[in-house]
């Protein structure tokens, strides 16, 4: 997508400090950091939210997942972390290129829903 944030990162058209990078996504800081450690996970394909993946997509994200999950500790959120996917407007996703937040570095509050 020739407009989108994420795409012109991962194409390196708009620098960014990439701490992860596989085939399929890339990791860099958030910019309006909520936590200790806040990071993005980043689908290296665009998916304008979650309820828009392909059956492509399952794989995928499953490999997205674990790619996180091994480098909690070098990337500071092993102790213990959140990983939010925002949906939509309501939702409270902003950039419409699926992405997800990675909490960490702090003990985390508990808010009751």
């Amino acid at each position: 997508m020739k407009d989108c944030i994420f795409c012109k990162i991962i194409a390196n058209e708009i620098p960014s400090e990439k701490l992860y990078e596989d085939k399929r996504m890339i990791i860099i800081r958030d910019i309006s950091p909520k936590a200790a450690v806040h990071l993005l996970a980043i689908p290296k394909k665009h998916y304008a939210d979650f309820s828009l993946l392909d059956a492509e997509a399952k794989a995928e994200l499953g490999e997205i997942f674990f790619a996180i999950a091994q480098n909690a500790q070098r990337l500071g959120y092993g102790d213990g972390y959140r990983l939010i996917i925002n949906k939509g407007l309501n939702g409270g996703q902003t950039v419409f290129h699926l992405h997800i937040h990675i909490l960490g570095g702090q003990v985390l509050p508990f808010e009751k829903l």
